[in-house]
């Protein structure tokens, strides 16, 4: 058992890596249509690059989308809509006429003129004009009626029965007002307004638009259209090698990818539809792991990286498959470029183009011409890539809307003039959802942002901000500890010309540089680039005294850190830019005052660990030789030069680079960078040899 547990404490960064690997090709098959591919690519305006290809089954040519739509259109211009009677609305309304009226007259004429002829004889006249209005029927309008022509027909539902009646029978409030007064002045009664009031409030629409009907009759009439035009037998040539694509027979082949496709989803077996797709999604991570091994294996060495960039490739690839399976037509909306440039502003433009790459291929499994697809996205993923390649301002990503929306405008007016030759066919509302997609980019902002909270990573925006000088912790340094100020804004200075010469990330270093040190803020007196006044508050501490305080400032600077929430790869520069060395200046004088006495190193040695970047490795050379060149009292070109190689050559030999990416002719590039700054610092002239 122990055994087990020990195989597994070993391997568990690789069962992970597994693990991880599985689960995203099963979420990813989970979101796969199940349905075949037809086996042919074409394009209209293309040659046919396949053989001969024969009908294999007889059926029938689909007719043009825009074409159907037409006819539909055509039909549903003689579809007329239902309203419902409601017979039940006209009975409560009169019933609440007759106790209007009474109480109207009673309120009036009082009760015992409530046997007056005239009574009787106005009830009988609001009573017929109601009937009149009610039988008739008040009609609702709506927009299916609005504007519409007095001949205009409509059907009106009453109980099973339909009846078609033209407008011109039926009564609007508006016109129902009229008849009233009408029939009033006609009446000549003499309660004239009272009964007119009435009247009024007794108005109510008994005739409804009915929805449901008015649906089913625009189906039917939709469903009566066919949506075929001809037959293709089973062994009749389609279409020949070499053949042009045009219209008709670009008809024809849809027809029978949408047949063929059908048929296999009705008769064909899921679980090899199932096993193809697994295979291929499974080749493709296959590629990707490849990839990763072979030229980031420092990202594929940490799971959380792993884990961000899976988790964009499944997003982006269930979102499209949702849309496709629901909403075909507004699958160019999705922000496909959003991926590659999330991508990019975390880790580097290969990368970026790479997962691109992944991700389109994983989607063009099941959209419709895939080539048409892959090459629009891909071409318009470069562009995006590109233009956040050196991001150093947010207003870039607007650019970078741009930039996309004219890309696939492009292509798409490309491919056009490719299928037809001409723009006449142009669909304006494509230009509508590249215009969306666009838009959507622009979430990678706020998505950015997300993911630097959750995963803790770091864009170059944020280091640029935290690199400001009069941020609030930059600002503390400079107020309690200037020379440590000083000293840390000319080690980024050095070290940010150094990686830029080996090729690493300038903005990471600097940030690094300016924080490596504010563990001293705390004490800032016992460092010596503070004490101005000529006092060293470590004559009157032992030597172990002062190596502990000198050693605790990378303790200190990482709670401070913490404390003020930097982002962890910061931290690591204060961890490691004096990797495990020594204080050797108090060691080495606490073995001369005790030469017989044994001294443990413990106080004197720094913490670690040693650095295990590019970056954090130049750090440790720039902030040594620039707090050592302090020490020169007349700088010189050989002895800033011996400096330099004495110190690096120091850290070498005590294995501070052992777990750092350098090689040796990096080194040696950034030893010469060192000299050439501190050289400028200390206005040192380079002596050149005399003829």
């Amino acid at each position: 058992m122990s055994k087990y547990l020990n195989w597994l404490r070993d391997n568990h960064d690789i069962i992970g890596k597994i693990f991880l690997f599985l689960l995203i090709i099963w979420l990813l098959i989970m979101v796969f249509p199940r349905e075949g591919k037809f086996r042919y690519e074409y394009q209209k305006g293309k040659l046919w690059q396949h053989d001969d290809l024969i009908a294999p089954v007889d059926f029938a040519i689909l007719k043009p989308p825009a074409e159907l739509k037409a006819e539909q259109e055509i039909a549903l211009r003689d579809a007329r809509p239902y309203f419902r009677r409601l017979n039940n609305l006209a009975d409560a309304q009169m019933n609440s006429l007759i106790n209007a009226f009474d109480n109207a007259w009673d309120a009036r004429f009082g009760r015992q003129a409530g046997e007056n002829t005239n009574r009787q004889k106005d009830l009988e006249i609001i009573l017929g004009i109601v009937d009149t209005l009610f039988s008739h029927g008040i009609v609702n309008i709506n927009n299916e009626i609005e504007n519409k022509p007095a001949g205009y027909d409509i059907f009106i539902v009453n109980g099973n029965t339909a009846t078609r009646v033209p407008l011109s029978n039926l009564f609007t409030i508006k016109t129902a007002e009229t008849y009233i007064s009408n029939q009033l002045a006609r009446a000549n009664t003499e309660n004239d307004e009272m009964l007119r009031g009435l009247l009024l409030n007794a108005l109510k629409q008994n005739i409804v638009f009915d929805t449901e009907n008015t649906r089913r009759a625009r189906e039917a009439l939709v469903s009566e259209i066919p949506n075929s035009r001809g037959l293709i037998q089973s062994g009749e040539k389609i279409i020949q090698k070499g053949e042009l694509v045009n219209a008709e027979k670009f008809q024809i082949l849809e027809s029978l990818r949408a047949d063929y496709e059908e048929r296999l989803g009705s008769t064909f077996r899921y679980n090899n539809i199932l096993l193809g797709q697994s295979l291929l999604i499974a080749l493709t991570m296959v590629a990707f792991i490849l990839f990763m091994i072979s030229f980031r294996r420092d990202i594929f060495a940490e799971n959380k990286k792993l884990l961000i960039i899976l988790l964009i490739i499944y997003l982006m690839v269930g979102t499209a498959s949702l849309t496709i399976s629901s909403r075909p037509d507004l699958l160019m909306l999705l922000p496909f470029c959003l991926v590659p440039i999330v991508i990019r502003v975390f880790f580097d433009t290969r990368l970026a183009f790479f997962v691109h790459v992944v991700t389109l291929v994983l989607t063009g499994f099941m959209v419709p011409n895939g080539f048409e697809f892959i090459f629009q996205q891909l071409i318009t993923g470069i562009i995006a890539i590109i233009s956040v390649a050196e991001l150093r301002r947010r207003s870039q990503f607007f650019i970078t809307g741009l930039a996309v929306f004219i890309t696939y405008s492009a292509v798409y007016i490309g491919m056009l003039l490719i299928q037809d030759g001409s723009l006449a066919n142009i669909n304006a509302s494509q230009f509508l959802l590249y215009g969306g997609s666009a838009m959507f980019t622009l979430f990678s902002y706020p998505i950015i942002f997300l993911f630097e909270k959750t995963f803790g990573l770091v864009t170059d925006v944020t280091l640029m901000e935290l690199s400001d000088t009069n941020s609030r912790l930059l600002r503390q340094l400079s107020l309690h500890a200037p020379g440590t100020f000083q000293h840390s804004m000319q080690v980024a200075n050095i070290a940010e010309a150094a990686i830029y010469e080996i090729g690493g990330n300038t903005l990471l270093v600097r940030a690094g540089a300016l924080y490596h040190d504010i563990g001293k803020m705390d004490m800032p007196m016992y460092f010596v680039e503070n004490q101005t006044s000529g006092i060293n508050p470590h004559d009157e501490l032992s030597y172990e005294e002062s190596a502990r305080i000198i050693v605790s400032h990378v303790i200190k600077g990482i709670e401070k850190a913490k404390k003020h929430k930097l982002p962890e790869i910061l931290v690591d520069f204060i961890r490691t830019h004096h990797g495990t060395r020594m204080a050797e200046y108090f060691y080495n004088r606490q073995r001369i005052d005790n030469p017989e006495e044994e001294i443990s190193d413990k106080a004197f040695r720094y913490p670690g660990p040693v650095p295990f970047s590019k970056e954090t490795s130049v750090l440790m050379m720039a902030d040594s030789v620039e707090a050592a060149s302090r020490s020169i009292k007349m700088p010189t070109a050989a002895s800033i030069s011996g400096l330099v190689d004495k110190i690096i050559d120091s850290q070498i030999e005590t294995n501070q680079f052992a777990n750092s990416d350098l090689t040796l002719k990096d080194i040696t590039r950034i030893k010469k960078i060192l000299k050439k700054k501190l050289m400028s610092i200390y206005h040192v002239r380079i002596e050149y040899p005399t003829v």
